[in-house]
């Protein structure tokens, strides 16, 4: 027995999440984030761990990380430089990708720059048809010189990314040796390795971004072991990945692509678990950290899952948990543009300097300012006592806004806050879209150090049944660390109509995959549990361009079933199936997990008398002054409510209660504000 260690490194905090392997009980931790210096928090929340709790190095049993390394290296364009060999006369991939503009309804919208310039990218003479058959063959003379030409141009590594690829590999696997052979220096990437997917663009894209982030990520990687292994850490070492599971540290530094969204991805399945096991099974999970706000549907406990997330600017088509980012975290900078309209993000004050509320050498308000201007923060210990929030300071902050705009510090901070909840309710009504959701239906899961802040307005936007607001919600994102299973996905496409020879060729390839999959867990991994493993397929009517992932039965696979399974989610997210149409199969997708262990969140013993607030104090909401109670959360028990307005502190976040909410504690500790409209 030992402690289970999760360790969300996020903009402005580093979460711990410590799972008690001996009692099933969880201690948090919060410390400052040092992008300046990264793995500096997780030396110094490990020290912390042992002042506070006893809990030494040698003691930790398992220890997982979720980090948001490869995704900010491409939302800030600080990856590798790398060129592109693709089959020739196909040199312009990249650039006509899908023909489509990010924003449909701006006329000026324009796509992004690919992140490979065209200069970089090369062709070489291969060729492999549709059926996998090999036409020609790339020759060492034509590799060879296309290598040098990357090398020219300052690449320090390559993605090899031909026609047909998920079919064969063959080519693709010949030049990446004839690389090896030639330059070995150079780091080399196939599109077949990354993901074998149809689409030459998907293909094409998904591991340009992999080989883009892998040299940033490595060495992130490799710092963060480097830290753990000198605090005598010796367990091994997990990552968490985009498909809300975790794998191995050795195959976290191949497999980049894999991670690139394990940060997010953590705090949806901890934001599930937790709600599904306190009586919440249909939720939306708001996640508000310092940089961004990131929303997500969980339904029957259970994560929604999507390809062609956005990663910065750009889609990678590996399976994710659907997670929208908006850029309206706590540190995100309200400022006013040339014409003199108030915006607010996506540009953030981070970790250092921070908010200026929070004294650290911040210079520009932020939303956290506008919230410590409104008084609704700081009358308790925040961030468990690492940071002392200045009110003055956050005033003086938002002034020179308000004199720009000609109105006062209370409106401007009033309209600061609407508008960060205008551009969550954008995102999140079109998120609700997409899975057919209404939001009337679910309860908004506040979690992050700024999501209890802000979610009641949202909410009140929404229409919404209510807000919950967990224990610790400032270290969900950790927790998702510590009890995400062990998990990986495996495709191979198809293209076979739904007929009796197409089920016995899905039937053929099930078998291949299986042992595929049971291989990763038990081998590589080295699980010695019982495997849970999932079947889907990208289905689609004859005809139609794209598909719809459908699960399957693998122990009824017939031509019948296959299809009536299609129809039934063809009706669920359209409203209508045709059921006389004929059905094809794209992809065969195949998923691996390993349940690990879980804590118990436990009932809390019942409320004894009514709670008395620590203090009032004035405080704004919608720019008018209001006389607010201060509570401590510690001091709250089940059966307690409270009415509103109302503050509610605690070492990880404030829970902020506006005007014409009630708020009640249930018997696990959440609060539950349900609005009185």
């Amino acid at each position: 027995m030992g402690y289970r260690v999760g360790v969300d490194v996020g903009g402005s905090f580093t979460d711990f999440a410590v799972f008690n392997e001996a009692d099933a009980t969880i201690s948090t931790l919060k410390v400052l984030s040092r992008p300046d210096a990264p793995g500096e928090e997780i030396s110094a929340g490990l020290d912390a761990l042992h002042q506070r709790h006893g809990i030494a190095a040698e003691d930790i049993s398992y220890f997982t990380h979720g980090t948001t390394a490869g995704v900010n290296a491409v939302i800030q364009r600080k990856g590798c430089d790398i060129a592109l060999f693709t089959t020739r006369n196909f040199e312009d991939v990249l650039q006509i990708a899908r023909l489509k503009i990010p924003q449909i309804h701006n006329l000026y919208s324009t796509r992004p720059e690919p992140l490979v310039a065209r200069e970089r990218v090369f062709g070489i003479d291969e060729r492999i048809d549709a059926s996998g058959a090999v036409l020609k063959t790339p020759s060492l003379e034509d590799v060879a010189a296309a290598t040098r030409a990357a090398q020219a141009a300052g690449c320090t590594g390559i993605v090899v990314c031909f026609l047909h690829s998920y079919r064969n590999p063959q080519n693709e696997a010949a030049v990446k040796a004839m690389i090896a052979e030639t330059a070995p220096d150079l780091a080399v990437f196939s599109s077949a390795e990354t993901w074998p997917i149809i689409r030459e663009y998907e293909r094409a894209i998904t591991a340009v971004i992999s080989g883009y982030v892998q040299p940033t990520v490595v060495h992130y990687l490799n710092r963060f072991e480097a830290v753990l292994r000198e605090k005598g850490v010796t367990c091994p070492l997990h990552i968490t990945k985009t498909n809300g599971g975790v794998m191995g540290m050795e195959q976290a530094k191949t497999a980049c692509v894999q991670m690139i969204l394990s940060g997010t991805a953590s705090g949806v399945i901890g934001a599930g678990y937790v709600a599904k096991t306190c009586g919440f099974p249909n939720i939306l999970s708001l996640d508000i950290g310092g940089t961004s706000a990131d929303a997500a549907v969980i339904i029957d406990g259970e994560a929604q899952y999507g390809v062609g997330e956005l990663i910065g600017d750009f889609q990678i088509h590996v399976p994710s948990v659907s997670v929208s980012s908006i850029g309206q975290g706590g540190g995100s900078v309200a400022w006013v543009d040339a014409l003199g309209v108030l915006k607010v993000g996506p540009d953030s004050a981070g970790s250092n300097p921070g908010p200026v509320s929070y004294g650290r050498g911040g210079t520009r308000p932020t939303i956290t300012d506008a919230v410590a201007a409104s008084n609704l923060i700081g009358h308790t210990a925040l961030g468990y006592g690492a940071v002392t929030v200045d009110h003055d300071a956050a005033r003086s902050a938002i002034a020179p806004l308000a004199d720009r705009l000609g109105i006062s510090i209370e409106e401007t901070v009033a309209n600061i806050i609407e508008i960060s909840v205008s551009s969550m309710y954008a995102e999140i009504s079109g998120l609700a879209s997409r899975f057919g959701i209404d939001p009337r239906e679910f309860h908004l899961f506040a979690f992050g150090g700024a999501g209890p802040m802000l979610a009641c307005f949202l909410a009140r936007e929404l229409h919404m049944k209510g807000v919950v607001v967990p224990l610790t919600p400032g270290v969900v994102s950790a927790l998702g660390g510590v009890i995400a299973d062990l998990k990986n996905d495996f495709v191979r496409t198809l293209y076979v109509d739904v007929t009796e020879a197409g089920v016995a060729e899905l039937a053929t390839h099930l078998e291949g995959l299986k042992a595929v999959a049971l291989d990763w867990l038990y081998a590589q991994q080295g699980y010695d549990g019982e495997a849970q493993l999932t079947l889907s397929a990208d289905m689609r009517y004859l005809g139609q361009s794209y598909e719809i992932e459908t699960l399957l039965d693998p122990a009824a696979l017939t031509p019948q079933s296959v299809s009536a399974a299609f129809h039934a989610e063809h009706r669920r997210l359209y409203g209508h199936a045709e059921k006389d149409a004929a059905v094809q199969l794209v992809n065969l997708r195949l998923v691996v997990s390993g349940a690990t262990a879980k804590p118990r969140i436990r009932e809390l013993p019942p409320a004894e008398g009514p709670v008395r607030p620590m203090k009032h104090v004035t405080a704004f909401f919608d720019a008018k002054a209001h006389d607010v109670p201060v509570y401590a959360r510690a001091d709250l028990r089940p059966g307690h409510r409270l009415s509103s307005p109302a503050i509610i502190g605690q070492d990880d976040t404030t829970t902020v209660i506006p005007p014409r909410f009630d708020v009640v504690v249930d018997r696990f500790g959440n609060l539950v504000i349900t609005s009185e409209d």
